[in-house]
């Protein structure tokens, strides 16, 4: 079993690239002293540092990190040491042009930028699994190696012969044959069957690129290249340092659609469980212009939740920024006070980091203006440094939160390959399916009220949860309607929605209506599925009150499900738009129409009632101050964030000791702006 303690403490610090200053040992030296006054006990080192460690082929220089290691270690920090696969050399590109990626219209790139390599490239594979073996050979042993990061930020995909083979072979294992391919993909549709394995090519805007079948194997190829690629990058690390725990940093994205939710281009479901610990780079777009502070907390929340549910153990913050990040629209700086909240929800919501990219700005190039601990003055007193080093002396003060865990009753079903399929296929309103942050519109009504919500793959264990909420759940295979019904059946609460059930592993749409199983599972089968402009809106009634609806509409039949809320316009006026079934020992719902936030929260209300969600702790709450908790075998942790820029005042019910400070919290809790009170409760 692979340790991951790297001792006692949250880790605090970030990337480091000292490779970028060999040119100057007097910032050199500051640095190592700055670090000790900004409390930082972890940097990651040598994340795009290949040139440096090997600056022509076969030439190997380490002396400049042998001292960083040692100076690091001098001081009591940690390093976690990358891989350097993410940016290779140019002379490596020269050398050997097959590492460039080739792009879907048959280009072979030249070197530039980063991740612009092929992961099937024989000869980078051994390249990098060289580099590699030499710095665990010569830092494997070193007391301050505590982790590798492998890569960064893995990414993209490519159309050259190596992986045109590769996709081939990947495809002859799974479907066997070519006539299972023909099946599969329905490849009768506009003549295309095959006829011989060498016309099967990858998705190209030169060739095939509207099958969906096609289309959703190629993501799934994608991921699974990614990870064959990943886990060469580690054999030597395993081989030579069994011990040192291996993450590779994952990422989030949408900044330029006002969204934020995890990447899209990999499953990182799958890819999770090879990794002993999940990390991730967190960019919120903090200040922003179009919604308000509690929102991108939010939006915020739910990927820090999601990667938490990964593997439903703490999770590393790998990169997060101080300040101003790079790549936004407009990038803005934080709001003094905001920098400790945000690196605080990290903490909330089950990190065990906040490490930032970067620890120095760089002079110049595309990342020059993103923000760092130190700033273009390199001086120790500008409010981001001082900052910093506040949070960096609060952290040492909550060591025992480390390894702590969560308790939710609720989880969230997104499914990967849903996602894939619904932002490719054809119909319906191409820019309202929006499925992630559907998924966040539901989300956000348990984070208002402070009950923890887990964000699970369909392929976890989702059977301990009282009430699984599983919207827009397109693609289903006939394993997760199983489980589906076996979670109800044995007395689970199960949400679902328009969507729901459409088409099959390959993305060839159930005949028949709703697949029997689910049809039994909700008691109704669907007739249409309405498009509605986003000028366009229905009315549904519940409870005696009318909601707005809008996007999506679907036309019920009732077999055995009792109809709550009915639809008041359009031709479906006053069919079922709000159904429940009794399973087994359980219960269904159904939501035929997407909605506002409003019907949302009435609809959970008496969910949360039903259920016995409600966070007992919080007498009375406000929407902006967001209440997390971590718990170990003898204590809780409550995090008590204000995002907001008003005193906030929250009533809480039982006694709680103040982490940080040591002494009782009134019950009257009284938050100031951006503040953020870590109360203790013993178990």
């Amino acid at each position: 079993m692979v340790r991951f303690d790297l001792d006692h403490r949250l880790l605090h610090g970030g990337d480091y690239n000292p490779d970028q200053w060999l040119d100057y040992p007097d910032i050199l030296k500051k640095d190592i002293e700055l670090m000790q006054q900004a409390h930082v006990n972890t940097v990651t080192l040598g994340v795009f540092a290949w040139s440096a460690l090997e600056p022509e082929e076969g030439k190997f220089c380490f002396d400049w990190m042998d001292e960083i290691f040692d100076q690091v270690s001098e001081f009591g920090g940690n390093i976690i040491l990358a891989t350097p696969s993410g940016g290779r050399p140019q002379w490596l590109s020269q050398a050997y042009p097959e590492v460039n990626r080739t792009d879907a219209l048959g280009q072979k790139h030249t070197h530039g930028f980063r991740h612009n390599h092929c992961y099937s490239s024989p000869i980078y594979r051994e390249k990098v699994q060289r580099i590699n073996r030499k710095l665990a050979e010569r830092y494997g042993s070193h007391p301050a190696l505590s982790m590798w990061h492998v890569s960064n930020e893995y990414s993209g995909e490519c159309f050259c012969p190596y992986c045109r083979e590769s996709w081939r072979k990947w495809l002859q294992k799974k479907y066997g044959s070519l006539e299972a391919i023909n099946q599969a993909w329905l490849m009768s549709f506009w003549g295309s069957t095959y006829s011989d394995w060498a016309q099967v090519l990858p998705p190209s805007p030169l060739g095939e690129h509207k099958v969906h079948g096609m289309d959703l194997d190629w993501k799934r190829f994608v991921t699974d290249r990614t990870i064959d690629f990943y886990q060469a990058e580690i054999e030597p690390l395993r081989e030579i340092t069994p011990n040192i725990p291996v993450t590779t940093n994952f990422m989030a994205e949408g900044y330029d659609t006002r969204d934020f939710i995890p990447l899209e281009g990999l499953d990182y479901g799958k890819f999770s469980k090879y990794v002993d610990i999940v990390s991730w780079d967190s960019y919120p777009d903090w200040h922003n212009n179009y919604e308000s502070l509690e929102k991108t907390a939010m939006k915020s929340a739910y990927v820090h939740d999601q990667y938490w549910s990964l593997k439903q153990q703490p999770f590393l913050v790998m990169e997060s920024t101080p300040s101003e990040v790079n790549s936004h629209p407009f990038n803005k700086s934080k709001r003094p006070g905001m920098h400790i909240l945000s690196a605080m929800q990290q903490i909330a919501h089950g990190s065990d980091s906040t490490l930032y990219f970067q620890w120095r700005q760089s002079r110049g190039n595309s990342e020059k203006f993103h923000g760092g601990v130190v700033g273009h003055d390199g001086s120790a007193k500008n409010r981001v440094f001082q900052e910093v080093s506040e949070y960096g002396k609060r952290l040492e003060k909550l060591s025992e939160v480390k390894g702590t865990t969560k308790k939710s009753k609720v989880a969230i079903l997104f499914d990967w390959e849903s996602n894939w399929a619904l932002k490719r296929g054809g119909g319906f309103g191409r820019p309202t399916r929006r499925y992630p942050q559907t998924l966040q519109e539901h989300y956000s009504i348990f984070w208002e009220k402070d009950i923890s919500v887990d964000i699970l793959s369909v392929t976890q264990d989702f059977s301990k949860y009282d009430l699984v909420i599983a919207p827009m759940l397109y693609l289903m295979t006939g394993e997760t309607m199983t489980k589906l019904q076996e979670y109800v059946a044995a007395g689970g609460t199960l949400i679902a929605s328009y969507f729901t059930g459409m088409v099959n592993e390959t993305d060839l749409v159930y005949l028949g209506g709703l697949p029997k199983k689910i049809q039994a599972l909700f008691g109704i089968d669907v007739l249409e599925l309405d498009t509605l402009y986003e000028n366009e809106h229905n009315m549904l009634d519940y409870q005696g009150k009318m909601y707005q609806t809008k996007d999506y509409s679907a036309i019920l039949a009732i077999k055995e499900a009792q109809v709550l809320g009915r639809y008041h316009e359009e031709f479906y006026e006053g069919t079922p738009a709000v159904v429940t079934h009794a399973f087994g020992k359980g219960d269904t719902y159904y939501l035929a129409a997407r909605t506002n936030t409003d019907f949302l929260r009435a609809f959970y209300e008496d969910l949360i009632e039903k259920l016995q969600l409600k966070n007992t702790l919080i007498k009375r709450m406000s929407p902006v101050v967001s209440v997390q908790s971590r718990y170990s075998k003898t204590a809780s942790y409550h995090f008590f964030m204000n995002f907001s820029t008003e005193i906030q005042s929250i009533e809480i019910t039982r006694s709680l000791i103040d982490a940080e400070k040591q002494t009782e919290l009134p019950r009257e809790l009284l938050l100031a702006p951006y503040e953020v009170i870590i109360g203790k409760e013993s178990l």
